[in-house]
C-alpha cells in the first residue's frame, strides 16, 4: 500500500489550512481551490473518496468533536428550530430538489432524482461549524446551526437509503420508509443513550490520563459501529454519548481534560483540513465519468441545481421561524420576537460538503435488473458542484453579510460581570472547605502554606474583577494582557536557567521535563486566568 499519497494530503491540507488562519479567506475555500488546482498538476495521483472510509472512519470524529464543544442545555433550549432544521428542512429539501431535477434533466427517472434531492439536502457539519467559529454569530444563532449540523447528516442518509432503493428497484414504500426512518432515528438515540452511562462510568474510573484519551478516541467509533450493526443511525449514536459527556466533562480529571483537549483540537484540525482538500481533489474523478452529460447542458443543470437548493432553504427557514410563533401564544411569551436577519443568515449559512460527496460516491453502479444506475455520473457532478457551489458563492459572503446585517455583539462587560460573580461564590465555597480542612489536625499545615492556599484562592478571586475596565494608560493594554505577558516572561526566564543547568550537566533531562511540565502547567493557569 502507497502511503506517500496520503502523507501528501494531510501534510499539504495543514500546510494550506494553517496559512489560511493569516488571510481572511476562510481556511475551508482555501483548501478547496488548492484541492482543485492540484487536481490538475501532472503526476498528482487520484484521490477517490471511499463512502466505506468517509462515513465510518470521518464523519464520527468530527461528529464526536462538534457535538462535545456543543452545549445540551443550549441545544435544548433551540429544540424546535434544530428539529425544524435537521429533519424537516432536511425531507423538504429532499422532495424540492428531487422533483425539481426531475423535470429539468430529461430521461431521469423520479427515483433517481430524490437520490440527488437527499445527498444534497444536508448542509455540512464541518463547513457549519468552521464558519461560524471563524465569524462569530450570536449565539442563538450558533446553536441552531451546529445542532441542525449535528443531526440532519443521519436525517439524510435514511433518506438516501430509502430513494435507493425505490431507485435500484427493492419496492420501497411510503410506510416502509417512514418506518425505517423512525427505527433508524429511534434506534440510533437509543444505542446513545444504553452506551453514555457505561462510557462515562469508565471516563471517570480510570485514572491513567494516556489510557483515557486512548478511550476518548475510540467513543465515537464504538457509538457509530453499535449503532450501525443493528441498522440504527450512528450519526445520531455518536451525537448522544458526545452530548452526555461533554455536559459531564467535568467530573474527569484536570489531568485528561487538559491532553484531551489538545488531542481533538489536533484531530480536529487534521481531519477537517483533509476534508476539504479532499472536496477540491475529487474534480478529475467526477469529470472523466461525465458522459454524454457535458459543455452548455451540464453547466445549466449544475447552476439550477445551486438555485433551487439555495432558495429552498429560504422558502422552510422563514416559514418556520415565523409560523410557529403565529399559532402559539406559549411561544410568542417565551421567546423574543425575532427580526428577519436571524433567519436570512440561517437560510444563507447552509454549505454542503464532504458528507454529500461520500453519499453520492456510494450509489452503486447498477440497479437490481443489472443495468446501469440512471445518470449516475451526472448526479455526481450535480453533486460536487452544489457543494462546490455553496462553499464558494455562500462560504465567501457570509462573513461580510454578517457584518453588514450588523448583528450586535456580545456585552463583554455583562460576561465579565457575571464570571466575576461566579467566581466570587466559587472562591467562597473554596474558602469555607479550606477553613473546615484546615481545623482538623490531621490537615495541619505550617503557617506558610496555609497563606498561600489562601492566597492562590484571592488572586483567582480577585483577577476577574480587575479586569472590569481597567487599561494602562501608558501602552494601552488590559490588565489581561500585561499579567499574561508578565508571567510569560517571569516562565520563560525559568525555562533558560533550567535548559543552562541541563546543558552543564547539573541536571538530567528527565528532570528537566519534569521541571518544564511544571511551568507549562503553571503558564496554562495565568492565561487562563487572564483569559
Amino acid at each position: 500500500m502507497d502511503v506517500m499519497p496520503l502523507l501528501l494530503l494531510v501534510a499539504g491540507s495543514a500546510a494550506i489550512a494553517a496559512a489560511g488562519r493569516r488571510t481572511p479567506v476562510p481556511a475551508p475555500l482555501l483548501l478547496v481551490a488548492a484541492g482543485l488546482a492540484v487536481s490538475y498538476v501532472p503526476g498528482v495521483p487520484d484521490y477517490t473518496l471511499d463512502p466505506h472510509v468517509v462515513l465510518p472512519l470521518l464523519l464520527p470524529p468530527l461528529l464526536y468533536t462538534a457535538a462535545t464543544d456543543s452545549s445540551y442545555l443550549d441545544l435544548r433550549a433551540q429544540l424546535r428550530p434544530v428539529a425544524l432544521l435537521s429533519v424537516g428542512y432536511v425531507l423538504f429539501a429532499t422532495f424540492v430538489v428531487g422533483w425539481a431535477v426531475y423535470l429539468i434533466v430529461p430521461g431521469l427517472p423520479l427515483t433517481a432524482a430524490l437520490v440527488l434531492g437527499a445527498v444534497v439536502a444536508p448542509p455540512d457539519a464541518v463547513a457549519a461549524t468552521a464558519v461560524a467559529r471563524r465569524v462569530g454569530l450570536p449565539s442563538r444563532i450558533t446553536t441552531i446551526l451546529q445542532g441542525e449540523s449535528l443531526v440532519n447528516d443521519a436525517t439524510a442518509i435514511t433518506a438516501f437509503k430509502v430513494a435507493l432503493a425505490a431507485a435500484v428497484g427493492e419496492g420501497a414504500t411510503w410506510a416502509g420508509g417512514i418506518a425505517e426512518f423512525l427505527i433508524a432515528a429511534i434506534g440510533g438515540v437509543g444505542v446513545g443513550l444504553v452506551l453514555m452511562v457505561p462510557i462515562h462510568w469508565l471516563r471517570t474510573h480510570v485514572r491513567e490520563a494516556l489510557l483515557q484519551n486512548t478511550l476518548s478516541l475510540l467513543i465515537p467509533f464504538v457509538a457509530y459501529a453499535a449503532a450501525e450493526q443493528v441498522h440504527a443511525s450512528g450519526v445520531l449514536a455518536v451525537v448522544v454519548v458526545a452530548l452526555h459527556l461533554g455536559h459531564r466533562a467535568w467530573e474527569v480529571d484536570f489531568a485528561t481534560r487538559l491532553q484531551e483537549e489538545a488531542v481533538w483540537k489536533m484531530v480536529a484540525f487534521v481531519l477537517e483540513s483533509a476534508v476539504f482538500a479532499l472536496i477540491g481533489l475529487q474534480l478529475p474523478v467526477v469529470l472523466r465519468g461525465l458522459g454524454t452529460y457535458e459543455g452548455a447542458d451540464a453547466a445549466w443543470y449544475a447552476v439550477a441545481v445551486f438555485l433551487v437548493v439555495a432558495v429552498a432553504r429560504f422558502v422552510w427557514v422563514y416559514p418556520a421561524t415565523f409560523l410557529p410563533r403565529m399559532l402559539s401564544a406559549r411561544i410568542r411569551a417565551r421567546e423574543e420576537n425575532p427580526t428577519w436577519k436571524g433567519p436570512f443568515v440561517i437560510g444563507w449559512a447552509g454549505m454542503r460538503g464532504v458528507v454529500s460527496l461520500a453519499i453520492a460516491f456510494s450509489i452503486p453502479l447498477t440497479v437490481d435488473g443489472g443495468e446501469p444506475f440512471p445518470q449516475r455520473n451526472l448526479i455526481l457532478f450535480l453533486t460536487f458542484t452544489t457543494v462546490i457551489g455553496t462553499l464558494v458563492v455562500q462560504g465567501v459572503t457570509l462573513p461580510p453579510l454578517i457584518r453588514l446585517l450588523k448583528f450586535p455583539g456580545p456585552d463583554v462587560q455583562a460576561q465579565t460581570l457575571a464570571e466575576a460573580n461566579a467566581q466570587a461564590q466559587a472562591s467562597r465555597a473554596a474558602e469555607q472547605r479550606l477553613d473546615d480542612l484546615l481545623n482538623d489536625e490531621r490537615n495541619a499545615l505550617p503557617g506558610p502554606l496555609a497563606e498561600r492556599l489562601r492566597t492562590v484562592l484571592e488572586r483567582r478571586r480577585n483577577a476577574v474583577w480587575e479586569r472590569l475596565g481597567q487599561v494602562n494608560p501608558v501602552t494601552g493594554e488590559t490588565v489581561d494582557d500585561t499579567y499574561r505577558r508578565l508571567s510569560r516572561e517571569m516562565i520563560g526566564a525559568e525555562r533558560e536557567v533550567f535548559v543552562r543547568l541541563r546543558d552543564g550537566r547539573y541536571i538530567d533531562d528527565e528532570m528537566l521535563r519534569t521541571l518544564l511540565r511544571r511551568l507549562d502547567l503553571e503558564e496554562a493557569a495565568a492565561y487562563r486566568e487572564a483569559a
